[in-house]
């Protein structure tokens, strides 16, 4: 083997562990290669496997063998050092290693060049002269990269060689004319042995280049053909720009991600207070009814039973606006992680590609506004029992003077709920639309009642139309106000009540879930009440409901369910319309006549 000196450096023989030439050199799978005793002496120890240049980790420590060919080509290099002459195979005097190839390259260039043919010359003047800040180093990746260039193409390459206005310039360089066998090739080491210059898949250029009239990354040949006249700078100089750019939106994720965390301590916070206060009225109420036990036993449940609603629905609401908060943190922190990346990366053409998709943020929700709902829905409840020891006050006074009026009890405890009361003046008049029915639902003529049917009805498949679940929504559009309605379910055992979205699926397999535009409240196998949320929650109801009241209030986003036999909240959800909403009916399947019996949409009661 014969090498000539003028093409090496003994950079490319250097270890970057011992900064010395090679002394039996060791390549690992990386493909770096290091001396192997000091390869050897660097993992002895430790836990991890890594790569001293690349910080490529090995899963186990590699099994090191001597690089032999480039222990031949580091030995020859070493007897070249000393300047003397090298002879090839067959004895022809090679040149003298002190020669300075390039130097010589540049002597032969023609004078003076067009500016853009200059930018595409090997050497490193001109290569400064046409693209400022970009090195001879950038220019040629080195052999440790596994990647060469060749001599430029405009000397002779296959892709200019037939060019007519660049064949003035083959007579500087015979070597280098397109009829030659082996053509030429060169490295040069240099800050660019780490940086895996990609290639120009049209030219197999080094991707050297940035055009930003195009926004493309290009090599010097697509420069001279298609971008001429651009506006082209260096990938290095606009990699400088883009990082201030960088930091910007690493600094906006980081703002955004610790504004969701204190949201998240504020909802805990809020949460937490919600139990303090939870825990003491219901202390305050057993007090309150230790002397009145046995004629308000009624309202003390109902009470509780307000109270305990109140908290899971305000549970589950926190429970869901933290995971949301998390989910959003969790993609924020991998696009923070993805710009750290590329703020160390060194493959600048990747960077640059990949930065103007990942600098701006995800699409995340406003939380500025959000806030847990800390109100119990206890007041009208503690008002109704204010007006029932009056009257029982009363009415003991009487039997003092009158003796025991009869009933005593039944006539304390009927109160009117102020809040139902006032709900009841936003009623609305609503029917079934039967272009959205399921094939085996029956609609009453007046279409205020829906149940279940045995079999398959002869109904067009309009879009509107459900056909998998069945269930029919209410014609009227809920697009903003406050609106109540009243469903009679006694004798049922499975229905599903609620709203829906205007463009909720309505083929095939729904999953009712908020998410997907669903919200609404279930019966199962006559006694499992729940709340189609993620995740479901469960509701225990000492008072089973034979009237479901329904109350919607689309600006503060809204839906409130209550039985209206014992004028008791029961659950609310919380969100945020877009669209129209819809009342949603499923009288569920009649599993063999046990629930064959019908929804009715009910009058509401305005006493």
């Amino acid at each position: 083997m014969s090498l000539n000196g003028s093409f090496l450096t003994e950079d490319q023989f250097t270890c970057s562990i011992c900064l010395d030439v090679f002394t039996n050199p060791s390549s690992i799978p990386c493909g770096h290669s290091f001396c192997m005793a000091c390869i050897t002496t660097y993992w002895d120890g430790s836990q991890v496997f890594q790569c001293p240049l690349c910080k490529k980790t090995f899963q186990k420590r590699p099994d090191l063998q001597i690089n032999r060919t480039l222990r031949e080509i580091t030995d020859q290099f070493k007897s070249m050092k000393g300047g003397g002459p090298v002879k090839d195979k067959k004895g022809k005097m090679m040149g003298h290693t002190n020669h300075n190839f390039m130097a010589e390259l540049k002597k032969k260039l023609p004078k003076p060049l067009p500016k853009n043919v200059a930018a595409l010359t090997g050497t490193a003047q001109s290569q400064a002269h046409s693209f400022p800040g970009l090195s001879t180093s950038t220019l040629y990746p080195t052999a440790t990269n596994t990647m060469a260039l060749s001599v430029p193409d405009h000397y002779g390459s296959s892709s200019l060689n037939h060019s007519p206005e660049h064949h003035h310039l083959h007579p500087h360089f015979p070597h280098m004319m397109p009829h030659s066998n082996n053509r030429r090739r060169f490295t040069l080491s240099g800050a660019a042995s780490s940086q895996n210059v990609p290639l120009c898949e049209i030219h197999n250029r080094g991707i050297l280049l940035y055009c930003k009239s195009d926004q493309m990354c290009i090599c010097p040949e697509c420069a001279i053909e298609d971008h001429n006249d651009h506006d082209t700078i260096t990938i290095e100089a606009e990699w400088m720009e883009t990082k201030f750019l960088l930091r910007d939106s690493e600094q906006d994720v980081r703002d955004m991600i610790s504004e969701r965390r204190r949201k998240i301590e504020e909802i805990r916070q809020t949460m937490t207070e919600l139990e303090m206060a939870v825990e003491r009225e219901t202390s305050g109420t057993v007090c309150l009814f230790s002397a009145l036990a046995s004629a308000i036993e009624r309202s003390q449940a109902e009470l509780i039973e307000v109270m305990d609603n109140s908290r899971r629905s305000a549970e589950h609401q926190a429970d869901a606006m933290i995971h949301q908060l998390e989910r959003e943190i969790e993609e924020l922190e991998r696009r923070e992680a993805a710009l750290s990346d590329l703020a160390t990366s060194e493959d600048h053409v990747h960077c640059v590609r990949s930065f103007s998709s990942l600098s701006t943020p995800p699409v995340t929700k406003d939380w500025t506004g959000v806030s847990l709902k800390k109100d119990l829905g206890t007041a009208a409840i503690y008002r109704s029992l204010a007006a029932t020891v009056e009257k029982f006050q009363r009415d003991l006074r009487n039997i003092l003077e009158n003796g025991f009026p009869s009933p005593l009890l039944e006539a304390s405890v009927a109160q009117t709920k102020p809040r139902e009361k006032k709900m009841q003046d936003f009623a609305l008049n609503v029917t079934l639309d039967s272009s959205t029915a399921h094939p085996r639902l029956i609609l009453s003529e007046d279409l205020k009642s829906v149940w279940c049917g045995d079999r398959y009805n002869h109904v067009p498949d309009n879009p509107e139309r459900f056909n998998r679940v069945v269930c029919v929504l209410g014609r009227e559009a809920i697009s903003h106000g406050k609106h109540y309605w009243e469903v009679e379910v006694n004798g049922k055992t499975d229905w599903d009540l609620g709203v829906a979205r205007q463009s909720v699926n309505r083929k095939g397999k729904i999953n009712y879930t908020p998410d997907n535009g669903f919200w609404f409240l279930s019966l199962r196998d006559k006694h499992n009440y729940a709340f189609r949320s993620e995740p479901c929650t469960n509701v225990e109801m000492k008072l089973r409901p034979h009237k479901i009241g329904i109350f919607v209030d689309y600006e503060k986003g809204e839906v409130s369910f209550y039985n209206v036999d014992s004028k008791v909240h029961i659950y609310s959800f919380h969100d945020i319309f877009t669209e129209n909403l819809f009342p949603f009916f499923s009288p569920c399947t009649n599993k063999s006549g046990k629930n064959e019996m019908p929804l009715i949409i009910s009058p509401v009661n305005m006493e």
